[in-house]
């Protein structure tokens, strides 16, 4: 089959690679019609090298067709179709049994202290081969797969397997009540669902902050009241304006939907970019143990929600020795939620709002639709910015 490898920062290519096939009772095997780019790719693509191994296959945002099912799978049938998850869990071990199937204790990679395995996501997360692919092995298969009607395109159900569940946590993370006011910080795909999501479950009002004219254009034509980061010359005057908004108080609740990448922390991202140079003998270990965030997101959250109010973090951070203002968030008195989205915990809330309706937008969501083999070029343009790229999705 075709699949999408990493060969090195930077570099991925579309190669013939072993079909999977079912190895375990609850196996599933799955022919992917859709799959998405995420900007937790990205992260592999740039940041965390040395957690890769060349060959490794990327992608955990599939939905398919179900080709073959293992006799330890009795609700899955050839022909099904189906939305996977992008962490792979048991269903019934105590974390799954909880609502939190990202720390399941079946797939848990405990060598690495890790949670729960994830498709195509670095051997912290069990090395696992991912979606972007014409064929994916889902282990777990019992409890996993969400399946989704006949009918309607893949557009409508394709972000269950990461970008609504995970939008939807960070909003219920952010606890926000009725009439709330919630500041998202980054308007890609996560943050611009999120910012969807709060309104259509009652935010009062919703401020987004970016850097990029296409990804604030998208957010105001959805009724967003969005701050571009480019006009103020510091981080305290853009905390200033929104909270001027507020009644000088700051937002009930701030959404980082930025993480380890953000803008604005240079000596953070010479240090990400040494980090990727070094042999991957030494990489790995020194990246594990004295890596650093750019954290500049993270400190306008802290500085911009108001006293008492919640942050909720949905950016992926990766650090060990990240320096925060504890004093400041102490005294503020802040709630902190944060964590991989535990899909399958909110997957059934989420489905009544993909409806004919479509108040969540999801079906046109996606800024570009490109062929599996364009993926090179895909990863390439999403980094950049270009053409106004928020949301790619792939089609083997």
């Amino acid at each position: 089959m075709r699949a999408v490898t990493w060969q090195g920062k930077r570099d991925v290519r579309v190669e013939n690679v072993p079909d999977p096939r079912i190895e375990e009772p609850t196996d599933a095997v799955i022919r992917i019609t859709s799959t998405g780019l995420c900007g937790s790719d990205l992260h592999l693509y740039e940041v965390l090298t040395p957690f890769m191994t060349p060959g490794d296959i990327l992608g955990h945002e599939p939905m398919g067709i179900v080709e073959e099912v293992g006799p330890g799978v009795p609700d899955l049938a050839a022909g099904d179709r189906v939305v996977v998850p992008f962490q792979i869990a048991c269903g019934s071990c105590w974390m799954c049994l909880n609502s939190l199937p990202t720390q399941c204790e079946t797939t848990q990679v405990s060598g690495e202290g890790m949670g729960a395995a994830l498709f195509g996501y670095t051997r912290l997360y069990g090395a696992v081969p991912g979606g972007q692919a014409e064929y994916l092995r889902v282990p777990q298969a019992q409890y996993g797969p969400i399946k989704v009607p006949e009918g309607p395109p893949d557009d409508r159900f394709v972000y269950l397997s990461d970008v609504l569940p995970t939008a939807w946590q960070a909003v219920s993370y952010a606890d926000l009540a009725q009439g709330g006011s919630v500041a998202v910080l980054g308007l890609g795909p996560i943050g611009d669902m999120a910012c969807r999501v709060a309104q259509v479950r009652g935010a009062g009002r919703v401020f987004g902050v970016d850097l990029v004219s296409d990804r604030l254009r998208r957010a105001r034509a959805h009724g967003v009241e969005t701050f571009d980061l480019r006009v103020f010359d510091s981080e305290k005057e853009l905390v200033a304006a929104i909270r001027d908004q507020t009644d000088g108080r700051g937002p009930d609740a701030v959404i980082d939907a930025v993480g380890t990448e953000a803008h604005g922390s240079l000596a953070a991202r010479l240090a990400q970019q040494a980090s990727t140079m070094l042999p991957r003998k030494l990489s790995g270990p020194l990246a594990e143990r004295f890596s650093v965030d750019r954290l500049a997101a993270l400190h306008t959250a802290i500085e911009l929600v108001r006293r008492g109010g919640t942050l909720s973090l949905v950016g992926v951070y990766g650090g060990t020795a990240d320096p925060l203002p504890m004093l400041t968030m102490f005294d503020k008195q802040l709630q902190i939620r944060m964590g991989q989205a535990n899909v399958r915990r909110w997957s059934d809330e989420i489905l009544p709002y993909l409806t004919d309706e479509d108040p969540l937008g999801v079906d046109d969501f996606a800024t570009h639709r490109l062929p599996l083999d364009e993926a090179p070029q895909a990863y390439d343009m999403f980094q950049h910015k270009r053409d106004g790229a928020v949301k790619v999705l792939m089609r083997p």
